[in-house]
């Protein structure tokens, strides 16, 4: 609230979501370190803000200048690590994400610059070029790479660990847990476990060391400032995993834009960077399409980082359409 009218809320549809905005004494708490980091670099709100809260995230647009806005973000307890995820390749691959002006990891706390025109803004604005994709991808792929020799110290800033090898641990732990599935959907998915082991084995064999996931690299999850430039945000979803995981929500955005005919020039692309390490296109190749399937359990995993409170039925039933995808018709 602000000279006392209150900020008008985005709940989207999840108009009952429990999150901790709905508290008095943790928005003053939650926006007065946001104002203090701001005047720490010798700013100062200026305008309205903007408000979105969804059961995983506390999003909060607040403008400094006519043309200029920062972004307040609050993880729930499972979702901490994003704050110290946010800062740390800021620092290791600059030029690649955010450089955010402060963090809290302890409460999962960020405050972060806008980052300029959503790649999602350009795809709509432009006209329909099945190539879009490619650049970004390439560029996330260098990215993935340069990261590859801090994985020990994004796995310590609490970042979810998924070896391809312990991946079928994992489904088995969400298909027990997981309330949306009644007693014929919990067999049916067990009853598909075997190809997914053998899923597990072509990308574990390809020699590309496990790295971070984004686990979510929509349209709206990038930035695209300027031609050929890009970077890469919100990384409340991710995990540490075989890096092509990561193909399977670009892959499935494009699919959707300009159908199946782009995936392979997509799918190579983006593997391109990796070819450096001395792998052909060909090997590569067969890896990337169990990967890609093997990226709905990291998407399924992260529907459990709720708010406290948050309705269970939400996350249940997002985590159970991401199991049954993992074994629908394969991307590539």
């Amino acid at each position: 609230m602000r000279h006392g009218v209150p900020e008008p809320v985005d709940r989207g549809r999840y108009r009952d979501a429990v999150t901790p905005w709905e508290r008095a004494d943790w928005r003053a708490a939650a926006l007065g370190w946001a104002r203090r980091a701001l005047a720490a670099h010798g700013l100062r709100e200026t305008g309205p803000r903007w408000v979105r809260v969804r059961p995983w995230s506390v999003l909060v647009r607040m403008s400094v200048a006519a043309d200029r806005s920062f972004w307040f973000k609050a993880n729930p307890p499972a979702g901490a690590f994003e704050a110290g995820l946010t800062a740390a390749p800021a620092r290791w691959v600059p030029g690649h994400v955010l450089q955010p002006l402060a963090v809290d990891a302890g409460r999962g706390w960020s405050l972060l610059p806008d980052g300029g025109t959503l790649f999602r803004d350009v795809l709509r604005r432009g006209p329909a070029d099945p190539r879009a994709w490619e650049a970004p991808l390439r560029r996330y792929a260098e990215m993935q790479r340069a990261l590859i020799p801090y994985t020990g110290e994004i796995r310590a800033l609490g970042v979810p660990d998924a070896p391809t090898a312990a991946l079928p641990v994992a489904f088995d732990r969400i298909v027990g847990a997981n309330t949306a599935l009644d007693p014929a959907g919990r067999a049916a998915l067990r009853a598909l476990r075997p190809r997914l082991v053998d899923w597990c084995t072509e990308p574990a064999g390809a020699g590309i060391a496990d790295a971070l996931d984004h686990a979510d690299l929509h349209d709206g999850q990038l930035f695209a400032p300027r031609p050929g430039r890009f970077t890469f945000f919100d990384w409340g979803d991710a995990t540490v995993s075989h890096p092509f995981c990561s193909l399977l929500v670009p892959a499935l955005a494009a699919r959707e834009r300009y159908g199946a005919g782009v995936l392979p020039r997509l799918r190579d692309a983006y593997l391109e960077p990796w070819t450096r390490a001395g792998r052909t296109a060909a090997e590569l190749r067969r890896a990337a399409g169990p990967a890609c399937r093997l990226g709905a359990i990291g998407r399924a995993r992260s529907w459990g980082r709720l708010f406290p409170g948050a309705s269970v039925g939400v996350g249940d039933a997002e985590s159970a359409r991401g199991l049954r995808d993992l074994f629908s018709t394969p991307l590539f």
